[in-house]
């Protein structure tokens, strides 16, 4: 069976170094991966599943939050992925958001960021590292409890964003101990999931490796269901008595 196409969103500046892990994982998973960024081809007919990357802070434009001096932006991958995100909702394609992928998928379906998520959360623990050292808590009842269980989760932290108002069709699914959101998810189909941390650094933890594993089999699933309803179609179109 050929692999799903899974897109990869990243930065044109640091996409280089980005790229390479997550294409790991996906692979491992059972996909293969394609670099999108902005000003590259970016054609949904052609890939499975969606991959919103971490990098930038989103702007406040999208949202209606205040720019902050510190913040650097990327408004031609804001376009890009908000897009994304919606096409990929009214397709009922998969999409897995990583740190800021996370926070777009969130913002795409009209919610809200903490521009300065620890100065909110003042009992969230700050950890800066790619090094599994922050404490989560994952809610029972979801997407994420299935794939990755319910035990506390250890897991990196790179961001000084988080979300604030969930958006529509979407629920949380995990937080720190602080309180401060770490997942969001869709509340029913198509899968779309968003995690703030980084589990392409951590491809030696198995719960994870089933992150990546569950977009995966979510993107065959979505090309299966694409081809059946093709075939549907075709046929209707050929004998249409």
């Amino acid at each position: 069976m050929t692999r799903p196409i899974i897109a990869v969103t990243t930065s044109n500046r640091s996409g280089w170094r980005i790229f390479p892990l997550v294409a790991l994982n996906v692979w491992f998973a059972g996909g293969k991966a394609v670099r999108w960024g902005a000003g590259r081809p970016a054609d949904l007919d052609k890939v499975d599943g969606v991959i919103i990357g971490g990098g930038d802070d989103i702007s406040p434009d999208i949202y209606g939050g205040q720019l902050v001096t510190s913040a650097r932006l990327d408004h031609d991958r804001d376009a890009l992925e908000r897009q994304i995100v919606e096409d990929t909702n009214a397709r009922g394609m998969p999409v897995l958001g990583i740190c800021r992928g996370s926070q777009m998928i969130n913002v795409a379906r009209g919610g809200t960021l903490h521009q300065d998520a620890y100065g909110v959360y003042t009992s969230s623990k700050k950890r800066w590292t790619i090094l599994p050292r922050k404490e989560i808590w994952v809610d029972d009842n979801t997407r994420l409890s299935r794939i990755a269980g319910l035990q506390p989760m250890t897991v990196n932290s790179l961001h000084s964003q988080a979300v604030d108002k969930v958006g529509d069709g979407l629920r949380v699914a995990a937080r720190d101990t602080g309180g401060m959101i770490q997942a969001i998810e869709s509340i029913k189909e198509p899968f779309a999931l968003g995690v703030q941390w980084h589990p392409e650094h951590l491809i030696y933890a198995r719960r994870q490796r089933r992150i990546f594993r569950s977009l995966v089999m979510a993107a065959r699933a979505y090309r299966k269901d694409l081809k059946q309803l093709q075939a549907v179609d075709t046929h209707v179109r050929l004998d249409p008595a």
